[in-house]
């Protein structure tokens, strides 16, 4: 084991976060509005008194980007997670399907599937992962059948209540991120590096989003607004729905 130096993840959180504002753009890039459309519920909106076309598109477009965000720093996320497990354990990017990062401590292999948060996935997902767990033990057996292996659910914020699981554990925020690298203060030291430049980054995101706002309420109000310029919601119903 290696002492964590904490320069070592400024630097590499400064010179990787503009990946993660370059998806964000590419996510705006990507949209079409007939899709966005076709993948939400009209009912919704009907619901809450929806009344004006650019309403509707930026709700559309705020949820649309939520979950796009959440996935895109998930990755983001890993990634530093891997780069710091190496610098402290020699951990690396694994090869097997559902696990993200191999590493070796106290003749140990941990075999670790990296989360944003706690609530990632429904039961069906979860027993995926265990399957994949069991999976890559197996695996990893074929070679050193005597290899001693714990499979760990990491998140990178968030809190559970009960780590051990049965087949794996799951260690969330300051537990997974002191588990990776030995650090008690990491999942506070990584805050203010994130920050780098995100100013200018979230400047130059919004200008982007408000020509998509623009663009695509011109195109909703065109083809979903009456004359008058009152909302046909029976021609947006029949568009998503109709068979």
């Amino acid at each position: 084991m290696n002492e964590l130096i904490i320069k070592d993840v400024t630097d590499y959180v400064e010179a990787n976060i503009g990946t993660f504002h370059q998806k964000r753009l590419q996510s705006l890039d990507g949209l079409k509005l007939r899709n966005i459309i076709n993948r939400k519920n009209p009912y919704l909106f009907k619901a809450k008194n929806v009344l004006t076309s650019e309403e509707i598109i930026k709700g559309i477009l705020d949820a649309q980007i939520s979950s796009s965000e959440e996935t895109i720093f998930g990755d983001w996320l890993e990634g530093l997670a891997i780069f710091i497990n190496e610098k402290v354990f020699g951990g690396w990017k694994s090869g097997i399907i559902g696990v993200d990062l191999e590493f070796d401590r106290e003749n140990v292999r941990y075999i670790v599937n990296i989360k944003s948060g706690p609530n990632w996935g429904n039961s069906t997902q979860v027993k995926k992962m265990i399957e994949d767990f069991k999976t890559a033990k197996r695996t990893l057996r074929t070679s050193n059948s005597g290899l001693m292996i714990e499979a760990v659910n990491g998140c990178c914020y968030g809190r559970d209540r009960q780590s051990e699981k049965g087949d794996y554990q799951k260690l969330c925020g300051q537990r997974f991120w002191e588990f990776i690298s030995g650090s008690e203060s990491l999942y506070k030291d990584i805050v203010e590096p994130l920050g780098h430049k995100a100013k200018e980054r979230n400047d130059e995101f919004l200008q982007s989003y408000a020509k998509v706002v623009n663009k695509f309420t011109k195109e909703f109000s065109n083809e979903f607004c009456r004359d008058d310029g009152s909302i046909d919601w029976g021609k947006i119903v029949e568009f998503n729905s109709a068979k």
